[in-house]
Parts: C-alpha cells; sequence; structure tokens
C-alpha cells in the first residue's frame, strides 16, 4: 500500500475503541473538575483579599506533592497498574472538591483542598497516558490517540471557563459556591466513568525490570530529557493561563465573563489543534513543527503582557491555544516514542514531575515578578522560558 493510502486509512482501525471510549470520557470529566475549582480559587482568593503572592502559593500546593510522587507513581504503573491509579485519582478527586465545598473558606483549607486536588489529577493523567498506549493498536494510532487524548483534555478545559462565563453573567467575580459545587459534580461522575476502564492483562502488567531501571540511566535515554524539559515549560504555559488570566481581568476591568470568552477560545483551538494532530505532522514533521508550536506562544504571551485592547487578546489566545495544544502532545508522544517500552510510565512519570516542579518555581518566581510588574509580568516570564526552551530542544537534537 503507498504511503499517501495509508495515510487516508481510518484512524479508528489503529485504535481499541473499547478502551479508548471511556478514556475519553473520563479524561474529560477530570479536566474539567480541575480546571473550575482551580479558576473558583482565583476567583475564592480575590473575594478573601489574598496577594498575589498567596495564589502562587495555591498553585504550588497544587504541584509539591504530585512533583515529589511522580516517579514513584510511575514504577507502580509499569508494574500494570495504570487503570488502578486512575480510580484512585479520581477519589482523591472527589475528596478535594467536597473539601472546597464543606470546609469554610480559608488560606490553610484552600492549600490542604489544592493538594488533594493537584495529587488526584496526577494519579488520573499518568494512568490515562499509559492507558492511550494500550488503547493503539500501531504507531499511527498511538499518535492518534494521544492527539485525541490531548482533545478530551482540552474539551473539559474548554467546558469550564465556558460554564464559569454564562454563570457569572457579566459580574467581575462569578458565584464561587456554585462553581465548586460543579466541581464536585464533575468529579464525582469522573469517579464513575472511571470503573469502565479495564485493567492491563497480568501478563502484560508485570514488568518488574522496567520499574526497576535506574532514573539516572533513564535520564541518559538520547533525546529524552529535551523532550521533558519542553514539557514542563509547555504544561506550565496552559497552568498560567487557567490561574492568572482571571486575576489579569481583574486587574485591568475585564469582567469575567469575558475572560471565561477568551478561556474558552484558547481551549477550543487547541482542540482544533489536536485533532489535527497526524496531519500536521505529516505535513510539517515532527521538530519543524515542535519549533513553531513553541516560539508562536512566546509571541502571543508577549502580546498579552502589553496592555492591549480585548480586541487583540482573542487573536493572541487562539495562537496560544494552537501552538501550546499541539507542543504538548508533541512532547508527550516524543517522551513515549523513545523511552524504553519496559519503563514508559515512569519516562512519563519524569514528565509529570518535572511539570509539577516547575508549576512550583515558575509561579513562585511569577508571583515574586508581579509585585513589581503586575500580573502582566507573569507571562513575560513564561515568553522568556518557551523561547529559551525551544533553543533547549533545537541544541539537543543537533547532538
Amino acid at each position: 500500500m503507498s504511503a499517501p493510502a495509508a495515510t487516508r486509512a481510518p484512524l479508528w482501525r489503529d485504535i481499541d475503541l473499547r478502551l479508548a471510549t471511556p478514556l475519553m470520557a473520563q479524561t474529560v470529566f477530570v479536566h474539567l473538575a480541575v480546571t473550575i475549582a482551580r479558576v473558583a480559587t482565583s476567583y475564592k482568593a480575590v473575594e478573601l483579599d489574598l496577594s498575589v503572592v498567596w495564589v502562587g502559593a495555591m498553585t504550588a500546593a497544587f504541584s509539591l506533592l504530585p512533583a515529589l510522587l511522580a516517579v514513584p507513581l510511575g514504577r507502580f504503573i509499569d508494574r500494570g497498574h495504570d487503570a488502578l491509579a486512575v480510580w484512585v485519582g479520581s477519589v482523591l478527586l472527589v475528596l478535594a472538591t467536597a473539601g472546597y465545598c464543606l470546609v469554610p473558606a480559608s488560606k490553610l483549607s484552600l492549600l490542604i483542598a489544592t493538594a488533594v486536588l493537584g495529587v488526584g489529577q496526577l494519579g488520573c493523567m499518568a494512568g490515562h497516558q499509559i492507558i492511550s498506549v494500550r488503547a493503539a493498536k500501531t504507531l499511527r494510532g498511538r499518535d492518534a490517540i494521544f492527539g485525541y487524548h490531548m482533545v478530551a483534555i482540552a474539551a473539559g478545559q474548554g467546558l469550564a471557563p465556558f460554564t464559569i462565563a454564562v454563570l457569572a453573567a457579566g459580574a467581575r467575580i462569578p458565584p464561587t459556591a456554585l462553581l465548586y459545587g460543579l466541581a464536585f459534580g464533575g468529579s464525582l461522575a469522573s469517579l464513575a466513568v472511571s470503573l469502565a476502564l479495564r485493567p492491563a492483562p497480568e501478563t502484560e502488567g508485570n514488568k518488574a525490570d522496567g520499574a526497576s531501571l535506574r532514573i539516572v540511566d533513564l535520564i541518559g535515554v538520547r533525546g529524552l530529557m529535551a523532550y521533558v524539559m519542553a514539557s514542563v515549560i509547555t504544561i506550565t504555559g496552559l497552568d498560567v493561563i487557567v490561574v492568572y488570566l482571571p486575576l489579569l481581568g481583574v486587574e485591568r476591568g475585564i469582567d469575567a465573563s469575558a475572560i471565561g470568552l477568551l478561556m474558552t477560545l484558547r481551549a477550543v483551538s487547541s482542540m482544533a489543534a489536536r485533532l489535527a494532530f497526524v496531519p500536521l505532522i505529516d505535513l510539517l514533521g515532527r521538530m519543524p513543527l515542535t519549533y513553531a508550536t513553541m516560539l508562536a506562544p512566546a509571541a502571543a504571551f508577549l502580546l498579552i503582557a502589553a496592555p492591549i485592547p480585548l480586541g487583540l487578546m482573542y487573536p493572541a489566545v487562539v495562537v496560544l491555544g494552537i501552538g501550546l495544544g499541539v507542543s504538548a502532545t508533541l512532547t508527550l508522544s516524543g517522551i513515549v516514542e523513545v523511552a524504553p517500552p519496559e519503563a514508559r510510565a515512569t519516562a512519563v512519570s519524569l514528565r509529570l514531575s518535572g511539570n509539577r516542579a516547575g508549576l512550583v518555581v515558575i509561579p513562585f518566581i511569577a508571583g515574586v515578578v508581579a509585585t513589581s510588574t503586575g500580573v502582566g509580568g507573569v507571562f513575560v516570564v513564561v515568553a522568556a522560558m518557551l523561547a529559551a526552551s525551544t533553543g533547549g530542544v533545537w541544541a539537543a537534537r543537533r547532538r
């Protein structure tokens, strides 16, 4: 069969739909619940008159424990426990969102609930990525399912701000109690759907050798750390939009409905780009696409940091959505491609650990910058890091 004919073959033939269908549904519910909870917490911080430094501390709380737990979790999953990791993570999401709803809001309660939310999301995401590998029948199917998985993430993240925009109805701050209730409902739905995910077969899950592979040896795999470091910056860029765009709106007097629409537009743009993930790779090549989709959002972040009219922010977030949506998918697919098959979950956990560490360090730096520059300074920091990491990937590929 010719290459063009193979490209036109239906992608669903390369995917295990019985596993992929509940995976995609559960991914949507997880990211819907988590995104609503995190945006609600940003607005709750405004209600409590907390400083931007405290917002950075809550972002760090979301990331610190997962950064420490990611590698042990990866080793656990490499032994065949990907579905179990998702089940446990879903339970933790239910507990965290219940805490937001039932415990009176304070600095301490928000920090604890946010930390539990972060661990729960880690368990789900780590399990999802290895289940995605199991759901692919071919290499082409793996690229496709990673693209669809990222579409499901973007769908959850896009439905959340759309819902917030509707509920805000032009208000500067939306009803946070109602938002927390919706996040709780989404976490319950994610738990219910997770039970349909089939565990790995016994013979596939018994991978003690891969689970015991030394981290130093894994780090030495050619090209792995280049993808990991690029992933840290791209995922941090997505997270910064969720956390700091509402604060930028408050600072500039933009109502919550407009901010919700901007975030929805970013998520829809990511979804559209990820649906075209395989054709884009075929058209442009993996590395040129990586460079382009990291540099373009760096420029968009700089534009948003400038005091531009609201009308110019809409095309900027479209560029962010397309660029970060594709580059985040490329880094995940690249890690799985270069990692030893018996240690893929551990390799993915390095990515998650690096992402979470980045979400601890970068928001702290950004928060300090914001105290003197305003929230726009956060976007300048991320733009510089995206540009630098693009250069790092290019240099690593040359070596």
